[in-house]
């Protein structure tokens, strides 16, 4: 699974150091690989953030509790906890800032945030039957990623605890349309 060790490492390099500063040499050397081998898989730096984004998301999106556990669980899988969880976070920075820059990269984006909707929008369907599960599911997101990334940044009003307080706050389900 010469392609996972890659992928492994190219999350572990690109979240440490920035897409920008990774070098295809490094994470080879931290995989094991050859250099040909990282271009055989990945065409460009940005190929190789997208699919380790896309494999970092496939690794973190495996809850598997159900009814009112399972959203707390997601919600929880989703805040920028130190480890694998903060450094998912540089990740998702990483693709922001350069899918604002480079609009090749804007499908990936769309791509995994139409995921990780559909993801939520099932869980709320389940939990709240009656609501618009695609409308909170909007609204959750939202408060994850507004919440989450000042927690990242170590911002003085936004605790991780404040955060997650926040985000099921806001879990009100939007009513569905009658």
């Amino acid at each position: 699974m010469s392609r996972e060790r890659i992928l492994d490492a190219a999350v572990n390099r690109i979240a440490a150091d920035g897409i920008d500063a990774v070098r295809i040499a490094r994470i080879a050397m931290d995989a094991g690989v050859s250099t040909a081998l990282v271009h055989y898989h990945f065409d460009t730096r940005e190929a190789l953030l997208a699919e380790a984004l896309t494999h970092s998301f496939d690794r973190a999106g495996d809850i598997r509790t159900e009814g009112p556990q399972r959203l707390q669980d997601m919600i929880e899988q989703c805040l920028p906890l130190p480890g694998e969880q903060e450094r998912d976070w540089v990740l998702w920075v990483e693709l922001w800032l350069r899918a604002v820059r480079h609009p090749e990269l804007r499908p990936t984006a769309a791509k995994l945030y139409e995921r990780m909707h559909e993801w939520f929008r099932e869980a709320i369907e389940e939990e709240f039957p009656n609501a618009d599960a695609g409308a909170t599911a909007d609204r959750i997101l939202a408060l994850i990623d507004g919440y989450g990334v000042r927690a990242l940044l170590g911002d003085p009003a936004v605790s991780l605890e404040r955060a997650r307080e926040e985000i099921w706050a806001g879990l009100a389900p939007v009513p569905a349309p009658h």
